[in-house]
Order: structure tokens, then C-alpha cells, then sequence
């Protein structure tokens, strides 16, 4: 081996210094010639999901045809024969047609010649061959199959790399591709937009947010369906020290009971009928990052018991297994059942009930928020005029009111489908609410809200100001009343319970001048 040294060393150092296998294998081929009779070097991975081995990167060393066909298909067979061989890690010395003879599709079609061919196995399963190849008058001889044997390591350490940066690369296409889907679905620019209503109806909510996002503990939000508990866990995602890692979202009651091992751990390739790859699972594809799991009521007993291990010690098994993994996952959960009252009963473990709860958020249901109503029913109707191509348009006060009249059964997700089809409704005209809502717009009183009074005209009880000129008469009241102060105990920020730089941003939105409102000097 000590003579081998000064070749090993050179391959090696192609190997790790370029990713791609075609590039490493171009880089290697040359230097092998120093000590190797070597015409042509083929690498092939092996697929065993679609049982067939295919040429993945070849290395001329001398003026010779490169073989002919990319992928050889194989009988199941022949796959087994190729997979007993793999594991015992022989290299085979011999002529093209006898190894085709011995291992029938390892040797792509169009290449002949005195062939050495050794199996690369990474620690976890076969994933691919090396094929050495000489043209007469040359051949191998016993002693390079040592050398061969030496050089299986590097060029399994390049096909792995090969292998592991092109999954990287479909996960952040799957990845890009969720996020675009996510962002449609939200009509959103980005991902981290401004939350409707988090400076009025979503205040108390937005404040705990802000809290528990800088630290790492667990967080449970409860909140009815289709009240927003997923845009809740990606704000504290996207403000917590893990924005920048994965976040996934798994709908716990979606998942058949038994599959939920699977789907949340992972397995290993033959661990059940159909198993016929290794698979991660939820947690290990959240490593770093932020798992969401919605639902998290309807999660099976069993299940329980093995999430309660991860969110203690970090430690999981694949299913089919033997060893343990450790992840770095961050666990926030969501549901609209009482799991107080379900762990009281048995139904719920009370220990898990007790791990996830570290920190709990009540999201208000948007009956409870009408205050938010106008600037969420613009957002919407903003949003459905980008998605459907039509001329956008504001709600009218009349159509607030009918909004607020109604009760809301499926909340937030509720409206946003209300809007979309009025917008569909009225066609680019305008915002056919009462159609939308199955309302009698003949028979229909316009009444107008409680939670809107405030921004009545007082002049005119039925008539509504603009939203922005009743957000400017609110601010410039509250200026008046503490003499154009903004920030401190005392200020107008305080009185109006919103953040002072929100505020500022505001009243420059609205050219309002606090100046206007300090005493004057005699």
C-alpha cells in the first residue's frame, strides 16, 4: 500500500475538491495513468428505486469511445446478484463480455475491452460501480487489483458528495417551490409581511410573540380552524434565531395512524412492505429549524409517547432502525380541542400536555376582532384582484357592515374565501359582498356595528368616514389630549396602545404634525 501513496494522495485530492462527480472523475482519470494501464473510467450509480444502474461521469484517459447508453435497466434478479456482490466488496478482473455474463447490466452496452470493475458501498447501502477499462494490447494485471481496491474509497467519497449536493438542490427547489405556493396562497410579496391586525385585534397575541421568539421553549397556540395558527408559528419562526433553517408544517389528523411512526421519524429501506428506500422523516427534515405540528390533539397515544422522547432529550429512531439520531428541531403545536380536559380524561398524555405547553397563545377568533375587519377585507380584496387578474377594489361601508354582521364559523380562512368570491362575483365591477355571503341585499337593514362606532361620523350615525380620515382624527385626539407628546408614560402611543415607531409611520402616511399640538409659548 506505502507504494500506492503518492497515486492515493493525488486521487483523494480531486475527490474532495470538486462536488460534482463528473468534474472529479475528468480531474481523477489523467492521474491514474501514472501507475495504471488505464484507456477509460466510468463511473455508474446505482438506483435500486428504479433497479437499474446509470453512467453518471466518465474520464478519458486516451483517445477512446466513451460507452454508448446512460442507463441499463435490470431485471429484479439481476439486481440482488449485483447487490450480493456490492457487499462483499470484491473488485473483478476480467474481459467485458464475461463480466456482462457474471453481472448482467454493470457493464453499460457499446463498451468492450480488459475491464476492472469494483463496487462502491457507502456506510449505508451499495450506491454504485467503478469500471476501469484498457484496450489492447494492454491488460490488467493481478497486482492492480490491490490498487483498484485502493482507489473504491475516494471515488465512493466523490459519488456520495455527487449524490448528497443534488439532493440539496431539490430540497431547496421543493423548498422554493412551497414558498411560492404559500406566498400565493397568503397574497404576499414575502413571507415575513406585516400580520393584518397586529398592531388592534392581534395586539396581545403580537406582544407574545415578540416574547417567545427570541428564546427556544416549545409553544402551544390555540385557536379555532382557519383562525391563523399557522401564520402565528411562521411569525415566531421568521423572528427567532432559526429563520434562516427549515420551517415544515405536518397536520397531525391527516396522517393515517399507521403511517404517523413513519411520516414523523422516518424509516429505514425494508423496514415494512413497500419500504424501498430509507426515508427521513418530518423531525430530521426540520433539523435546525421549526417543526409545525397542527392538530397535535390527534395524535395516536403511541405516538405521543416517542414525540415526548424527542422533545425531552432530542432523540429518535427511524423506524426499522438501531441506532439513535439526534435533532435540533423546535416544536411548536396547535389545536382547537381542550387538551387540558382530553389529558383529564386519558385522552391526551398528561406529561405532554405539560412538555408542550411551556408556553401557550390564545388566538382570538375574528368574531372577537371586528375591529380589524376593514383593513383585513382590504387586504383580501387586494389579494384576490392579483390572483384573478381583475381591477381592484375597496370594500364600501356598506359592505363592512354586512362583514361584521355575519359570525364567522371558519374565521379568517372563511373570509378570505368570502372576499375571493366576491371579487369573482362582481367581476372587476366591484366587491359583490352580499352575494357572497348569500345575504338578501333587498330585504337587508344596514345596521352598523358595535365594534365599528368609533369610526362613525358623529353627525350622520349611519354614515361611514373613510377609514384613513378616521384614523387620523382618532391620532390627532389622542395628540391633542397629551400635548403632542408621542413616546413615555404619558404619550399618545401609550393611550392608543401601539408601538411609538408604528405610530410615527402613521401619522407621516397621514402628514399629521405633532408640532401642531404643543403648547404654545408665551
Amino acid at each position: 500500500m506505502q507504494k500506492f501513496m503518492p497515486l492515493l494522495l493525488n486521487v483523494w485530492r480531486e475527490a474532495c475538491r470538486h462536488i460534482e462527480i463528473a468534474e472529479s472523475v475528468a480531474r481523477m482519470a489523467p492521474v491514474l495513468v501514472q501507475r495504471l494501464p488505464v484507456d477509460l473510467v466510468v463511473v455508474r450509480r446505482l438506483d435500486l428505486q428504479r433497479s437499474c444502474l446509470e453512467t453518471v461521469a466518465t474520464g478519458l484517459c486516451r483517445s477512446v469511445p466513451a460507452p454508448g447508453r446512460a442507463r441499463t435497466d435490470c431485471k429484479p434478479e439481476d439486481v440482488e446478484r449485483i447487490l450480493s456482490w456490492c457487499r462483499k466488496g470484491n473488485v473483478i478482473r476480467s474481459h467485458a463480455r464475461d463480466i456482462r455474463n457474471r453481472l448482467p447490466g454493470v457493464v453499460p452496452a457499446g463498451l468492450e475491452g480488459n475491464l476492472v470493475v469494483g463496487p462502491l458501498n457507502s456506510a449505508a447501502e451499495p450506491i454504485g460501480v467503478l469500471i476501469l477499462v484498457t484496450l489492447p494490447p494492454q491488460s490488467f494485471r493481478v497486482e492492480h487489483e490491490a490498487m483498484v481496491h485502493a482507489l473504491l474509497e475516494p471515488f465512493t467519497i466523490a459519488l456520495e458528495n455527487d449524490r448528497r449536493i443534488h439532493e440539496l438542490i431539490k430540497l431547496r427547489e421543493a423548498a422554493e417551490a412551497d414558498r411560492h405556493a404559500l406566498l400565493t396562497r397568503l397574497g404576499r410579496q414575502n413571507i415575513i409581511d406585516t400580520i393584518v391586525g397586529a398592531d388592534s385585534g392581534l395586539r396581545h397575541v403580537m406582544e407574545r410573540v415578540e416574547l417567545v421568539a427570541r428564546i427556544d421553549p416549545p409553544v402551544l397556540i390555540f385557536g379555532e380552524t382557519g383562525s391563523g395558527k399557522e401564520v402565528i408559528a411562521r411569525a415566531i419562526h421568521s423572528r427567532s434565531k432559526r429563520s434562516a433553517g427549515p420551517f415544515l408544517r405536518v397536520n397531525c389528523g391527516a396522517i393515517p395512524p399507521e403511517l404517523i411512526d413513519s411520516e414523523l421519524f422516518g424509516h429505514e429501506r425494508g423496514s415494512f412492505t413497500g419500504a424501498i428506500d430509507t426515508r427521513k422523516g418530518w423531525f430530521e427534515r426540520a433539523d435546525g429549524g421549526t417543526l409545525f405540528m397542527d392538530e397535535i390533539g390527534e395524535l395516536p397515544l403511541a405516538a405521543q409517547v416517542r414525540l415526548l422522547r424527542v422533545l425531552q432529550d432530542g432523540l429518535f429512531e427511524r423506524v426499522g432502525g438501531q441506532r439513535q439520531l439526534y435533532v435540533d428541531v423546535r416544536i411548536i403545536a396547535a389545536t382547537n380541542r381542550d387538551l387540558r380536559a382530553m389529558a383529564g380524561k386519558g385522552l391526551f398524555r398528561e406529561d405532554l400536555w405539560y412538555r408542550i405547553a411551556v408556553f401557550p397563545i390564545d388566538l382570538p377568533p375574528l368574531r372577537d376582532r371586528l375591529e380589524d375587519m376593514p383593513a383585513m377585507a382590504a387586504h383580501f380584496a387586494q389579494r384576490a384582484a392579483r390572483r384573478f387578474g381583475l381591477t381592484p377594489h375597496v370594500p364600501t361601508p356598506e359592505d363592512i357592515n354586512l362583514l361584521v354582521s355575519y359570525h364567522w364559523p371558519g374565521n379568517v380562512r372563511e373570509l378570505a374565501t368570502v372576499i375571493d368570491r366576491a371579487a369573482i362575483l362582481g367581476n372587476g365591477r366591484c366587491l359583490e359582498i352580499a352575494k357572497a355571503l348569500g345575504f338578501d341585499t333587498q330585504a337587508l337593514p344596514l345596521k352598523a356595528s358595535p365594534a365599528l362606532q368609533p369610526i362613525l361620523h358623529p353627525e350622520a350615525p349611519t354614515q361611514f368616514l373613510a377609514l384613513d380620515t378616521a384614523t387620523a382624527r382618532h391620532i390627532e385626539a389622542a395628540l391633542s389630549q397629551t400635548n403632542g407628546r408621542i413616546e413615555g408614560p404619558y404619550g399618545a402611543a401609550q393611550l392608543l396602545g401601539i408601538n411609538p415607531h408604528t405610530l410615527r409611520a402613521r401619522m407621516r402616511k397621514l402628514r399629521i404634525d405633532w408640532k401642531r399640538y404643543r403648547p404654545k409659548r408665551s
